[in-house]
């Protein structure tokens, strides 16, 4: 039986917001055999409550859902929507202290990154709800005598978003938003380790007027919720954040009803730092690159290579701004939380024990800490070799690995060689250098002398195994939208 007594465990003031049911058919519902699963604290490892664990007849139950509502969504005036869409912004920011309360008890992350993720996910809303009203239909020249030439943007049907633990609210609005703008309707799966921040938005999304059967929230485990919806035609568009590797199997099992698919995986980003970089605004940025949420980002800096004459000077101001950082629960504020899981934990230490292996030098770190069994000290390594796992794999952690390059087109080589093409960072003064760096990195994005480049006008995604697709900015919408050709006969 799920535990009805949560709310009163969380500090929150709208104990309406913290929901243990899944949403579908704008219904609460329990999975139909019962079974729930438990959340945690990463922090302290305490029980948050229990969740209903979906099965795969329940996802199927919210595809038909959403299949039953998409004609009327779909033809629903643009600015109906759009007036949906921006109640539902208004209702996350008036509950903004809430959302990011309960983000901070299941994920881990300080409170004022929760804050900023709690604004950033409501940025997608407000821009959608302005982008609803704009898919107009395209008038094209005419190739044929007595014929008229229009495209038609429609949306694609009942699409399926998969979003990860580490931002669990943005992550969701930034693919919902755009599906219900473009007249798609959703059934999203969160992680099984974050799932109340989603329910907190679907009670949000239906006090904002989304109709039932619209936005759907399938909670359980991913791989029973998720593969009927792969095999399902009527699921049209799957977007999935996430791993490659399971990006991979996805896209594999999304193969035999050819859905359009919109990925967002993993990140291997490189940080290049010259010589005639502003030092010390660069170990700022890349402070920043490497330590938010924790390191758990695949935005974060992976690979931080600094030319050699100022390599040491580098090192030594980043490394002291490191041994400054803080370690603690989130509701404290630290600048570093918990990870999220024990096999994350377990990551850091053993791409820590095989860099050593192979030539790095440890400066500070390397260690878990008294906290609670989620917290790894903010660890520098200097002088990795390529040959180390860190600098070939994922580290999603508080590790920063450091290596110094001689030259421009070596640090291009070494930066490229990897299958990962989400984001670079370039940090120099040479307008040359830094318009050859934009043009010869193979990523998605480059940011230059910055580390903030995210938000709901930009079209975010990589390229290689780094994802297909982009999300965010108009093309965000499109991804969930079909081209339809018109020719009509005018004689």
């Amino acid at each position: 039986m799920l535990d009805t007594a949560i709310p009163s465990k969380v500090d929150i003031t709208d104990k309406r917001l913290l929901r243990s049911f899944a949403y579908i058919g704008g219904k609460w519902c329990a999975a139909s055999d019962g079974a729930t699963f438990n959340v945690t604290d990463p922090a302290t490892g305490a029980f948050l409550g229990e969740v209903a664990q979906m099965n795969a007849s329940d996802a199927t139950g919210a595809v038909d859902a959403a299949q039953a509502a998409f004609a009327g969504w779909s033809m629903m005036l643009p600015q109906e929507r759009s007036a949906i869409l921006r109640r539902w912004f208004d209702l996350m920011l008036m509950h903004k202290e809430d959302l990011a309360r309960i983000m901070v008890l299941e994920q881990g992350k300080p409170i004022s990154e929760a804050r900023g993720e709690i604004d950033y996910a409501a940025s997608f809303v407000e821009f959608y709800a302005e982008e609803a009203k704009r898919p107009n239909i395209e008038g094209v020249t005419s190739h044929l005598h007595d014929a008229e030439v229009e495209l038609w943007l429609e949306p694609v049907g009942v699409v399926a978003l998969i979003t990860p633990w580490n931002f669990p609210a943005a992550m969701l609005t930034r693919k919902a938003a755009a599906a219900l703008a473009a007249g798609a309707t959703v059934v999203a799966h969160p992680s099984h380790e974050t799932p109340f921040s989603a329910l907190a938005l679907a009670e949000l999304a239906e006090r904002a007027g989304v109709p039932a059967g619209v936005f759907n929230v399938v909670t359980g485990h991913a791989p029973t919720v998720v593969e009927p919806w792969t095999q399902d035609t009527r699921v049209r568009a799957l977007s999935f954040t996430g791993s490659t590797e399971v990006g991979r199997l996805l896209y594999g099992q999304c193969a035999g009803t050819v859905k359009k698919l919109v990925m967002e995986l993993g990140g291997h980003a490189p940080v290049i730092v010259f010589a005639d970089a502003d030092l010390d605004e660069a170990v700022v940025e890349v402070m920043k690159a490497k330590w938010a949420t924790s390191g758990q980002d695949c935005l974060g800096a992976n690979r931080i290579y600094v030319e050699r004459s100022v390599y040491d000077s580098f090192v030594a101001k980043f490394t002291e701004a490191t041994k400054a950082l803080t370690v603690g629960r989130g509701m404290d504020d630290p600048d570093i939380g918990p990870l999220m899981n024990a096999r994350a934990v377990e990551k850091q230490e053993e791409h820590v024990a095989d860099a050593l292996e192979e030539g790095a030098k440890l400066v500070i770190g390397g260690k878990r800490l008294a906290q609670g069994d989620l917290f790894y000290a903010p660890t520098v390594l200097r002088d990795v070799p390529d040959t180390a796992a860190i600098m070939r794999e994922e580290t999603f952690g508080p590790v920063a690995a450091i290596t110094p390059f001689d030259t421009e087109e070596e640090v291009v080589m070494r930066a490229n060689d990897t299958e990962y093409g989400l984001v670079a960072y370039v940090h120099a003064t040479d307008p040359r250098r830094i318009y050859r760096l934009s043009r010869a990195l193979q990523y998605g994005m480059v940011a230059v002398n910055r580390t903030k480049v995210t938000g709901a006008p930009i079209p975010f995604g990589g390229t290689k195994q780094s994802g297909l697709g982009r999300e965010g900015a108009r093309r965000g919408m499109e991804e969930f939208m079909e081209i339809k050709y018109v020719c009509r006969d005018w004689a």
